[in-house]
């Protein structure tokens, strides 16, 4: 940047501090720090305390501290893995035991019995008192003062090859030379709330190194006025990125699509059913997006079994009736199918020919398919990421639906986008999840989206019975599906082992499958998971729903795309491993049929508080949008965004759960910006993001 983004003062753009030389320049630039102003905006992760001593019989479990005592006893254990265990005690006569698992045979005998450390850490509870695992710590003379911090001592993000206290002492420097730059103030007074009017470069200075008297407790849980100053300015920045790209999103030109919508009617004529009151408001959004010539950019969120596919449908006939054909991706091989199932069964009749295209479609069968969606004969493609290969291409594509959107990268969304290209005219958009995003998140992540929610069930859905039952009744369990297929219906049994190797996930799910062989003879039992061949999944589903299968044991590749209304019992293996969201979509599998269904959660104790609290939030619960809350409340936003949105995830300062409250002003003071002084909003967003920006074209 030819002027400091942060600033506006071209000298400042320079990152010329003493001790930083070519090779730590490229460690620097290697971490995104190229400018003096980003070394400003490094912000602390956490603070630490040592400005005081805490005694030992005052140790609060996972409350940082600061002790001071002498060494009682020393011990090195090489049972399962060698450590060194130091016990200390103080005044309090309570010992405190310092453990490291990785320490050298000097490091070892510098601790001598009798000798006064000054240790600090993080205290939990062991077998005989509290202990601190690898804690920083000072060895000191009999005569040799305490020296305590005069202020809470920030941690940072790491940057490779870069010790903390390089970082500190460069981010020292830098903070010296920050006000001879006049910081500029993008965010005039009036859009921020009265707590927050302080100057950024105060904001900055009491952030990177609070005084003495800084209120401690503020300053760790993120909500210290100078904190909060700098929180909603990050905020505004990605509100700001968000809108800007819509803004240029709207400007490009997209197909009229408005024939009649006489093929759409037919859709609706043939179907068994009728579409709920928000169904039809969906589609009534969706047909009104698609009838201008802008591109359409909407979220479609709808719970599990809500009807978005057909919603789906329902567009997709808007825009094959224009004259323009549909792609429609999905993340896995068994969703894709079940989508490509159920457009067919819906278009064939109508004269629609619908394509499939997999990574495993080969051959004739491959060459057909691109062959008819190249020349346009075939109106719409469904498939996996292998759409977005470059080997297809569409004649004519003014509709793109991307399922569980979260899954999906950015770059491959608009690969596909890009496949309908013509001039500066773009296809309409319309991604989709099952996944519900709480107001808070979609008012941060999705300021780039029109949203539209199917908030209601189709009749017919029996709400199903959820039950947390302990691993030590497993057995129990198994004699329960034994009694439901007795019954007439059928179940799951879903292994959620976590691994990094579906090798593992698939082991696991066949260990589960012998047994209940064993168990359950001579219940029909099958086995799908991801180590399969596609066919041999496709067959094995095929049967299921066909019901010659009894009990179908499976990894979490049945998560989304499967529908057996037959199937009325699921259990979830070592359900405390998975989130919510996971788990409120893997129970969305039964209660498809007008038998009451179940829904066993399986788990392995002792469970965490986390997972106490997620297996009793889905045993009280089965709305979506409350279960999104509370996973969100959980795990933060990262799980719930996926790949589309990391940046959020990765805030520098802000964090959306603690800053909800802020989002209400965020979102006014962009919308003021934005018509008001665009300059500014783009000065911010390069403050903010810099070059992170998530689509430089959308």
């Amino acid at each position: 940047m030819a002027q400091d983004a942060a600033s506006g003062v071209g000298s400042a753009s320079s990152l010329t501090l003493p001790g930083i030389g070519p090779r730590s320049l490229e460690k620097l630039a290697a971490a995104g720090i190229r400018e003096l102003s980003d070394l400003w905006f490094h912000l602390p992760l956490r603070y630490e305390d040592r400005t005081r001593l805490t005694a030992i019989d005052q140790l609060m479990h996972g409350s940082p501290a600061q002790c001071l005592g002498r060494v009682a006893q020393v011990e090195r254990g090489f049972r399962f893995r060698p450590q060194l265990r130091v016990a200390i005690v103080d005044e309090s006569g309570l010992n405190l035991t310092l453990r490291f698992f990785h320490f050298r045979g000097s490091q070892a005998q510098q601790f001598v019995v009798g000798r006064r450390v000054l240790a600090f850490g993080e205290p939990r509870g062991g077998l005989i008192g509290f202990e601190m695992v690898h804690p920083s710590y000072r060895l000191l003379g009999d005569d040799e003062d305490v020296v305590l911090g005069e202020a809470l001592d920030p941690v940072y993000p790491a940057v490779a090859g870069v010790g903390p206290a390089t970082l500190r002492r460069w981010i020292d420097a830098a903070l010296q030379r920050l006000d001879e730059h006049a910081l500029r103030e993008w965010v005039s007074a009036e859009l921020l709330p009265d707590a927050m009017r302080g100057s950024i470069a105060r904001a900055l200075h009491t952030v990177h190194r609070p005084p003495r008297d800084a209120d401690v407790h503020a300053l760790r849980t993120g909500t210290h006025p100078a904190q909060r100053r700098l929180q909603f300015e990050e905020l505004l920045a990605h509100q700001l990125s968000l809108l800007l790209q819509r803004a240029h999103a709207r400007s490009r030109g997209a197909p009229a699509l408005d024939a009649g919508g006489v093929l759409a009617q037919r859709l609706l004529r043939s179907l068994p059913f009728t579409l709920t009151a928000a169904q039809r408001r969906v589609v009534d959004e969706l047909g009104a997006d698609l009838r201008r010539d802008v591109p359409m950019l909407r979220l479609v969120q709808g719970d599990v079994g809500s009807g978005k596919t057909i919603v789906a449908a329902l567009a997709a006939a808007q825009a094959i009736e224009g004259g323009f054909q549909v792609a429609l991706v999905a993340p896995t091989e068994i969703l894709a199918e079940q989508h490509a199932k159920s457009f067919r069964d819906w278009f064939s009749p109508l004269g629609v020919e619908v394509a499939w295209l997999s990574g495993k479609v080969k051959g004739a069968a491959r060459k057909a398919a691109l062959g008819a969606i190249e020349r346009g004969d075939c109106s719409m493609a469904v498939g996996t990421h292998a759409l977005f290969q470059g080997e297809v291409r569409f004649d004519r594509l003014g509709l793109v639906i991307v399922d569980e959107q979260h899954r999906f990268g950015v770059h491959q969304r608009l690969s596909l986008r890009d496949k309908g290209r013509s001039g500066e005219r773009l296809p309409h958009q319309m991604v989709m999840t099952a996944t519900p995003i709480p107001r808070t998140l979609a008012m941060a992540a999705y300021a780039d989206l029109d949203v539209s929610r199917i908030d209601e069930l189709p009749p017919g859905r029996t709400p199903v019975r959820t039950s947390v039952i302990g691993m030590s009744r497993r057995e129990e369990v198994m004699q329960r599906i034994r009694g439901a297929c007795a019954a007439g219906t059928q179940a799951y049994w879903v292994c959620t082992l976590i691994d990094d190797s579906e090798e593992v996930r698939a082991q696991a799910a066949e260990t589960t499958f012998r047994d209940l062989c064993a168990v359950l003879e001579p219940l029909r039992v099958a086995l799908v998971h991801g180590r399969l061949k596609p066919a041999e999944k496709q067959a094995t589903m095929d049967a299921f729903r066909a019901g010659a299968v009894d009990v179908l044991v499976a990894t979490t590749v049945i998560e989304v795309g499967v529908d057996v209304p037959n199937a009325s019992l699921m259990v979830i293996e070592n359900a405390e491993r998975l989130g919510l969201s996971q788990l409120h979509q893997l129970r969305g599998r039964v209660g498809r049929g007008a038998a009451a269904s179940d829904c066993v959660l399986l788990y392995q104790g002792p469970l965490s508080e986390a997972g106490k609290a997620r297996l009793q939030i889905m045993r009280e619960t089965q709305d979506g949008f409350v279960i999104a809350e509370q996973d969100l409340a959980l795990r933060g936003p990262g799980e719930l965004l996926g790949t589309r949105q990391t940046g959020l995830a990765q805030m520098r300062i802000a964090d959306l759960m603690r800053d909800a409250d802020l989002l209400d002003g965020v979102a006014a003071a962009a919308s003021s910006i934005v018509e008001q002084d665009p300059e500014a909003g783009q000065a911010l967003i390069r403050r903010w993001i810099g070059q992170a920006v998530r689509y430089a074209d959308v």
